[in-house]
């Protein structure tokens, strides 16, 4: 298998994962995210998790826990500041 190295999504369509700890999307064009093959689905991480190797766990979860990786589905990530400023 191969598959994007970013640690808060991944992109394909043999990904193997627990359904109730990611947030997955089948169809990206519904989010409006891009379709490079016709099966391909967006798997995100959740709040401070992130994607890890089988063989490689250890190393990966030593060298990243407690560190803030960005591109998953958080708080920080999802909400979009804005306000409205009228003269007086």
């Amino acid at each position: 298998k191969t598959t994007n190295t970013n640690l808060r999504y991944k992109v394909g369509k043999s990904l193997n994962y627990k359904r109730k700890e990611v947030y997955e999307e089948r169809k990206p064009e519904d989010i409006f995210l891009p379709k490079s093959h016709i099966n391909d689905g967006f798997v995100f991480a959740k709040t401070n998790d992130f994607f890890a190797y089988k063989n490689n766990f250890n190393h990966y979860a030593k060298y990243y826990r407690n560190t803030f990786q960005h591109g998953g589905i958080s708080m920080e990530e999802m909400l979009i500041p804005f306000i409205s400023l009228r003269k007086k």
